[in-house]
């Protein structure tokens, strides 16, 4: 499966308004959310578990990384970007960092 196909298949699930502020707004906020869900089960993973992470509990933290995916392929769609072009536009962007020895430090245009 390509990131555009899977793109197109989860806009099958999106519930869009017809106001593209909101949905911005709506799959920015998903994203920080489900991103936050990951943060926090890796930190009872970290207090509970002593720093060790089950098969289980990799399973359950691989579907909030789906559900990351999933806001980042409508946040695309409402940007009218492309998500194979986002994740080559990404890899290109990480190749030149390191071409130039730029993948430390700061900044969004190192």
């Amino acid at each position: 499966m390509t990131f555009d196909e899977y793109q197109k298949q989860a806009l099958t699930t999106a519930l869009s308004s017809d106001n593209e502020v909101l949905d911005l707004a709506h799959w920015s906020l998903g994203i920080a959310g489900e991103g936050g869900e990951i943060a926090e089960k890796v930190k009872k993973y970290i207090r509970d578990n002593k720093a060790t992470v089950s098969d289980e509990q990799k399973k359950e933290l691989a579907k909030e990384i789906g559900d990351v995916l999933w806001y980042l392929a409508v946040l695309a769609n409402t940007l009218g970007v492309s998500f194979d072009e986002v994740a080559k536009m990404n890899l290109a962007k990480l190749a030149s960092r390191k071409e130039r020895g730029m993948l430390t430090g700061s900044g969004d245009n190192r």
